[in-house]
């Protein structure tokens, strides 16, 4: 389908969806590809396992960590 055609089929839909479209385009743009995803989510996890090698932060147990989440919801 050309973009002349998604364009004139895009302007017949009803203004809400027109912006909802609209938005969802734009964050198309903005967001990460898997691969740079994947790249900064491996560099938080070796930022976070040299934080607990070193002290400088503890770890908590997970039933705890669930505990203070569910409280915070409620």
């Amino acid at each position: 389908m050309s973009l002349q055609k998604i364009e004139a089929e895009a302007l017949h839909l009803p203004k809400k969806e027109r912006a909802q479209l609209i938005q969802r385009l734009v964050l198309s743009l903005d967001a990460p590809s898997e691969e740079e995803l994947r790249s900064d989510w491996l560099l938080e996890a070796q930022r976070r396992a040299e934080e607990l090698d070193s002290g400088a932060v503890q770890a908590v147990p997970g039933d705890e960590v669930m505990k203070k989440a569910r409280a915070l919801i409620r």
